[in-house]
Parts: structure tokens; C-alpha cells; sequence
């Protein structure tokens, strides 16, 4: 028996290279199985239903157990709803709130500020690199970076980030599950990280409005604006977005970045000796290889027309970015890997008003990541091709990513 589209996608068998199910996807733009999500696969579809006011992406408004990816969610948790996960006007109010101290107008130097010392942690991550001939790049380079900036950004004490690296990785393991592993006790570690990670943000929370300091923490615990104060409960769930889902989309960019450049030489040379190319190879790479595959979770809240076919009101919707990524009606050469494309507006962070909030701090780390790999690992090779992929079918990347070289070049060569 063939399996269906839909099994397809979430199969483990087709992760290292899920792009032939995509293309076979796109032959129909509105997929729908019975009692299954309609899935929309093609770029100028899922722009639209991005930015269409009758998709909703509140959890509450969907019916339970209808969406088969529903726990993946990267908020998942005991705390109320983030921003992610709320329609307007919460949404609005939420999201205003928060970005008041972490981009423009109001804070446009936040992100570029932090440059040096992104500088600094990538430096100190590739010195440490105990063995070029067996680097896992997962573990020793993409996964601590991204969980120590947010640590930084949100003004952890530098001895209390160990603790928050120990609550990633359980987070991160409940959203990637091994398939040997009992799931009560995988489900029952991750409740108890989370428990443990609020309570800590809460004590930190009150720390910082008795004595604020310059970090992102401190100015939403203590913030007068407009839209009022954030209430502690909506502080932890703010904090935890930024920890989980930017942390995790962060990962899966460097090392899928890495794996690709890996795969294509002549472009890994060219940033050797072109550092600003980084910005656009981490356009492309969201184009050709975005961390987050697909959302999830969406529900019409009135019946959406899409090439002609009605999707009825309280709909399941599968966004599937990944294969709009790679659709040929809005991109020449989709399948090809080119940095220099004159035009790359991709759905890699999404679009509308559940555009990626952090996008502006993922760019940066994976462009200072890449180039300063690019810059300082000699004759850089791939041990395995493919590599072992997570489980996870929305947040796509490597689980280990083993590289060698034949040696690390000083920082300041």
C-alpha cells in the first residue's frame, strides 16, 4: 500500500531530503486527506493565507486532536499562550510590548549592539573545539551558541547559564523525541525543566524590578509604555519563547548552513574570502534549507477560498514553507543552492504578523557563525553524508553534524 502525502512528510525515512514529497505535493496546492489538515504547498498560496485575517493561529480556536503535529509546537508548555500562539489584538498588544526593547523604533540598536560579543562567544566556542579530526558541530558549536546569546540578551548571571543550557537540552529532547525512549518519562523531564525554568525566570523577573539592569529582562519587567506593564505570567511566557523557539530555529540555521556549504566548496571558498557573502547565503539558506519546514496549528474561523477549492470554517491548516521555498513558479533553478539570486524573498521566517520576532538576532548569529567557520577551520570535509536528522518534522536539522579538519587557524589570522 502507498503511503499517503501526508505520512510522508512526518515519515523519519524521507527527513535527510524531504523535497521529492514537496515537489509531488505541489502537483496539488490544496492537499486534504480525510479527517487530516488541508496542506497548502505552494509560495504564493501560503503567502496569502500568511497574511489573511480568517486564519487564526490560536490553539483554542482548533479542535481537539485535530492537527496530528499539534504538540510540536516550540512554546509548548504549562504556561499561558505566547504571542506566537495568539490572534489579534492580544497578539498585537503582546508582540508591541515585547519589541519595544528588542528592535526599531524604540530600541534600534539592540541586536547590532550585541555583535562583539556574539564575536566573542563564537571565538570562544571554535577555540575550543577539542579534536578537528571529529567535530560534531551540533554539540560542540550550533547548540551552545544561540542558548548562551538568549542567556546574554536576557541578562542571566554568566554562573546561572549552565542551568539554563541544562533546561535547553531537556526542552529540546521533548520536541525531538527519540523513538526508543519511554514518552512518560521523556514528557515527565520536560515538565519538570519547565517548572524549574519558570520558577527561576520568576525569581529573576522580581530581582530585576528591584534592581533593573541594561538587559532585555529589566526593561520588560519594569516597563511603563502604552500598552501598560506585562504581567509576570505573560513575562515567563515571552522569556520562554525566546529561549525555545528561538534557540531551536537557531541551531537548525547554522547547521543546516554548515551541511550545505559543506556540499558545495566553491561557495564555502568564496565566504573564506568574502565575509559580507554571509548575507546572502543566509537568505538563501532559508530559502533552500529552512529551519522550520512547516506550520502547523492553523485554523480558518470562516471558509477560505485557495485555487478554487473551499476550505471550510474550522479547518486544520499545514503551511508548508519548505515546499513554497522550492516552488517553481516563484523561483528559477528552485532546487539549486545560489547565494547570488537576484531575488530571495523567501517564507523561511515566515511572513504577515507571526513573521519570525527574532529574525533580526538569527540573521546576525548565522552570518558571524558561517563566516567565522568558513574563516578559521582549514580544508573543512564532511565525515557523514547525510548526517543523523532529528525527528522533529516542522523544526528540520542535523541532530550531529561530524565534520573534520585539518586544523584551526588563530582568531585574529
Amino acid at each position: 500500500m502507498t503511503p499517503t502525502l501526508l505520512h510522508q512528510i512526518l515519515d523519519y525515512a524521507n527527513r535527510a531530503d524531504p523535497y521529492p514529497v514537496y515537489e509531488e505535493l505541489r502537483k496539488t496546492p490544496v492537499h486534504h486527506e480525510a479527517d487530516g489538515p488541508y496542506v497548502i504547498s505552494t509560495y504564493y498560496e501560503i503567502r496569502s493565507l500568511l497574511h489573511d485575517p480568517r486564519i487564526s493561529s490560536d490553539a483554542r480556536n482548533q479542535a481537539s486532536g485535530a492537527d496530528p503535529l499539534a504538540e510540536s509546537s516550540p512554546e509548548e508548555s504549562a504556561l499561558p499562550p505566547s504571542f506566537l500562539r495568539l490572534d489579534p489584538p492580544e497578539h498585537d498588544r503582546m508582540r508591541r510590548m515585547t519589541n519595544r526593547h528588542f528592535g526599531p523604533p524604540h530600541s534600534p540598536r539592540r541586536v547590532d549592539g550585541m555583535r562583539p560579543e556574539l564575536h566573542s562567544i563564537v571565538d570562544g566556542l571554535i577555540d575550543g573545539l577539542a579534536d578537528p579530526g571529529r567535530i560534531d558541530l551540533v554539540e560542540e558549536f550550533s547548540y551552545p551558541f544561540p542558548v548562551t546569546v538568549i542567556c546574554r540578551l536576557l541578562g542571566v548571571p554568566r554562573e546561572d547559564e549552565a542551568r539554563f543550557h541544562t533546561w535547553a537540552d531537556t526542552l529540546a529532547a521533548s520536541l525531538d523525541p527519540d523513538p526508543d525512549a519511554d514518552p512518560a518519562e521523556r514528557g515527565k523531564g520536560a515538565h519538570e525543566a519547565r517548572m524549574e525554568l519558570g520558577m527561576y525566570l520568576a525569581g529573576l523577573i522580581e530581582e530585576r524590578r528591584k534592581n533593573p539592569g541594561d538587559d532585555m529582562l529589566s526593561q520588560l519587567a519594569t516597563a511603563k509604555g502604552p500598552d501598560g506593564p506585562m504581567t509576570t505570567m505573560e513575562l515567563l511566557s515571552t522569556a520562554a519563547l525566546l529561549l525555545i523557539a528561538g534557540h531551536e530555529t537557531t541551531v537548525n540555521l547554522i547547521t543546516n548552513g554548515m551541511l550545505t556549504l559543506l556540499r558545495h566548496p566553491d561557495v564555502l571558498q568564496r565566504l573564506r574570502t568574502e565575509p559580507r557573502l554571509a548575507v546572502p547565503i543566509v537568505e538563501e539558506l532559508l530559502r533552500f534549507e529552512p529551519p522550520v519546514q512547516l506550520l502547523p496549528g492553523r485554523t480558518t474561523l470562516a471558509d477560505v477560498d485557495v485555487r478554487g477549492i473551499t476550505i471550510p470554517k474550522g479547518s486544520t491548516l499545514w503551511l508548508v514553507l519548505a515546499s513554497g521555498n522550492r516552488d517553481p513558479r516563484r523561483f528559477e533553478n528552485p532546487d539549486r543552492f545560489d547565494p547570488d539570486r537576484p531575488d530571495i524573498q523567501h517564507l523561511g521566517l515566515g511572513s504577515g504578523i507571526h513573521s519570525c520576532f527574532g529574525a533580526p538576532l538569527a540573521r546576525l548569529e548565522a552570518q558571524l557563525a558561517l563566516s567565522e567557520l568558513a574563516r578559521r577551520l582549514e580544508n573543512p570535509r564532511l565525515l557523514d553524508d547525510p548526517p543523523p536528522y532529528r525527528q522533529n518534522a516542522v523544526l528540520r536539522g542535523p541532530r550531529h553534524l561530524h565534520i573534520a579538519c585539518d586544523g584551526i587557524r588563530p582568531r585574529d589570522a
